[in-house]
C-alpha cells in the first residue's frame, strides 16, 4: 500500500531513508535548509523542498498533518531536531521517527513526543526505511538490492496454522529460514510445524513479497 512520508533533513542518513522509501514505492517529500542537499536528492524522491522545518506555518503549508509518518533526520543541530519533532506532533502527525545524536538527545526526543528514536550508528537509513513500511516486522536485514530478511512475530493471524497451511513459498515466494520459540531456534522449519503466539519467524525474499506476508 502506497504511503506518504516526510523526511526532514537529507544528509547521509536522511537521504538514505528518503531514497529507499521512494524505491519501495512510496511518496516521499524531502525537506532541508540546504539547497545543495535538496538538489542531491531531488531526482530520487517525489518532492524535494528547501525550507525551515522549525517553522510551524511552513510545515502546515507543506501539509505535514496529512502524511502517514515523518522522519526527523536533522544532523548535528539538536535544537532544530527537537523543535521539528514538537511541531510535527503538534500538527497531529501520526508517527514521528527521530534520529538522535546521543542518549540524552534521544531521551529528550522521546519526552517531546517522538514515537520512535533511532541512533544512526546502530541503524542504517535503509533498515529504518524498511521498518517504516513493514511495521509488523520485528526487524529487517538488507541482503542485496530489492532483497532482505524480515523477522515476523506470529500473532492471531498465523497462530494455529502450519507452514504448509500458510504456504508462504507458493503464495508469496518467500522462504522460511528460522523459527524461534523461546530459547529454541529451528533452522529450515518443517512444513508441518504449527506456529504459536509469540513465535518469531525469519523469512527471506524480495522486499515486495515480504510486505505482502506482513499484510496477511
Amino acid at each position: 500500500m502506497r504511503k506518504q512520508f516526510m523526511v526532514l533533513g537529507v544528509g547521509r542518513f536522511g537521504s538514505a531513508v528518503a531514497i529507499e522509501l521512494e524505491r519501495l514505492g512510496h511518496e516521499v517529500l524531502a525537506i532541508d535548509r540546504s539547497e545543495r542537499a535538496i538538489e542531491a536528492v531531488a531526482d530520487y524522491v517525489t518532492h524535494a523542498v528547501t525550507a525551515d522545518v522549525t517553522d510551524l506555518e511552513v510545515l502546515r503549508t507543506l501539509g505535514a498533518q496529512d502524511f502517514d509518518a515523518a522522519v526527523v533526520a536533522i544532523g548535528a543541530d539538536e535544537r532544530s531536531s527537537i523543535m521539528a519533532t514538537v511541531l510535527l506532533k503538534k500538527l497531529g502527525v501520526r508517527f514521528v521517527l527521530a534520529k538522535a545524536q546521543n542518549q540524552l538527545h534521544g531521551d529528550i526526543l522521546t519526552m517531546v513526543g517522538a514515537d520512535r528514536v533511532v541512533y544512526p550508528e546502530r541503524e542504517t537509513g535503509i533498515r529504518v526505511a524498511h521498518s517504516l513500511t513493514m511495521p509488523l516486522a520485528k526487524d529487517y536485514f538488507d541482503v542485496g538490492p530489492g532483497y532482505g530478511l524480515a523477522k515476523v512475530m506470529v500473532d492471531q493471524r498465523m497462530a494455529g496454522k502450519t507452514l504448509a497451511e500458510l504456504d508462504l513459498r507458493e503464495r508469496f515466494g518467500v522462504t522460511p529460514l528460522f523459527l524461534r520459540r523461546g530459547d529454541r531456534v529451528i533452522m529450515n522449519p518443517h512444513r508441518e510445524e504449527r506456529l504459536q503466539i509469540g513465535d518469531e519467524l525469519t523469512i527471506a525474499g524480495r522486499d515486495e513479497q515480504l510486505q505482502q506476508v506482513l499484510l496477511l
